[in-house]
């Protein structure tokens, strides 16, 4: 992986999030060229430039734009070997009351950075997805979902060199906006924790186990597939339990879901199953359009069965202790 990045000019849209500092720490491991922080946040760029910027110099850039503006992507992928495009609305309830703007950011905005990509000459695009791509119920999972659709299409696009792969993720774990942070900041602040559901179940990831996947598949991506790590399952209940036991006593409001939660989750769907390959720690979806046996991953076999995040085995609560202890250090 380190031979991979190495000397490499890389670009992570959506940069100043909590996922794109953390790839940034850890490429910077690897001795790229460069590494570009592209984001709409003014001012976490700007902290970000104070944490970095002496210690690396003019290795770290930050890079002031927004997505739906095509002409800025045009600018800053000049020069760039690879982008990780991150930059998204993530939140389901804010993307289900304001779906134009989340159609605009999640949909047009990946569509910007594939046209960018391909005029630029960029070498290589991952996409960073979620779970609720897999048969979405809200607007958020919808749009994710189009957007890997056209990740996965834009390796067709006539004469051009660009890579295009996608990553989906389960909740990760401890990063801004999460569920951990508010159920801490809940307790902390106003000693109540407040549940929709106490049967609903989450894949969780933790943000390390992130960072590595989207790493992975940069180096492994041929063109349109779609990687997954394997993932815990959490029950939210015992999540709220565990939390309570961590930071201090509450009592638990059950407030039922809200617009587009669904009771579980899904990593793919049936279709996806029957062109999916499986390995120790992952997943792989290969594209319709495109015909493989996966030679190079001798490791690697069909898949036959998957398991939404209802059907599976939830970590007991010592296990989640363990997952937020690993998250927060």
């Amino acid at each position: 992986m380190k031979n991979f990045y190495q000397d490499k000019s890389i670009l992570i849209t959506g940069g100043a999030g909590s996922i794109g500092q953390a790839l940034c720490e850890k490429l910077l491991e690897y001795n790229p060229k460069s590494i570009a922080l592209f984001d709409i946040n003014e001012n976490n760029l700007f902290n970000l430039r104070q944490k970095f910027s002496g210690k690396y110099g003019e290795k770290v850039k930050f890079l002031l734009g927004d997505i739906k503006n095509l002409n800025r992507l045009h600018y800053a992928f000049k020069g760039v070997d690879i982008v990780i495009h991150g930059a998204s609305y993530k939140h389901v309830l804010e993307c289900e009351y304001n779906p134009l703007d989340a159609v605009e950011t999640n949909i047009n905005g990946t569509a910007n950075v594939i046209q960018a990509a391909i005029n630029q000459n960029v070498r290589k695009v991952i996409f960073t997805s979620s779970d609720k791509a897999a048969n979405p119920s809200n607007t958020m999972g919808t749009t994710k979902l189009l957007a890997e659709k056209l990740i996965i299409a834009a390796n067709d696009y006539g004469a051009r060199t660009t890579i295009f792969s996608c990553c989906r993720f389960g909740n990760v774990v401890g990063t801004s906006g999460s569920v951990i942070p508010l159920f801490k900041k809940q307790i902390t602040e106003d000693n109540i924790i407040t549940i929709t559901d106490p049967m609903m179940t989450r894949f969780m990831i933790t943000q390390r186990t992130a960072i590595d996947l989207v790493l992975k598949a940069g180096v492994l991506s041929e063109g349109g597939e779609i990687f997954i790590f394997k993932m815990p399952v959490v029950n939210i209940d015992d999540l709220a339990d565990v939390m309570i036991r961590k930071f201090g006593n509450a009592r638990k409001v059950i407030i039922g879901k809200k617009p587009g939660e669904k009771m579980y989750e899904e990593i793919m769907t049936e279709e996806e199953m029957s062109r999916a390959y499986e390995g120790s720690d992952m997943y792989i979806i290969i594209p319709q359009m495109k015909i493989t046996d996966y030679h190079n991953f001798k490791d690697y076999k069909r898949v036959t069965a998957i398991r939404n995040s209802a059907q599976m085995d939830v970590l007991s609560k010592e296990e989640i202790l363990r997952l937020i202890d690993e998250a927060l250090v």
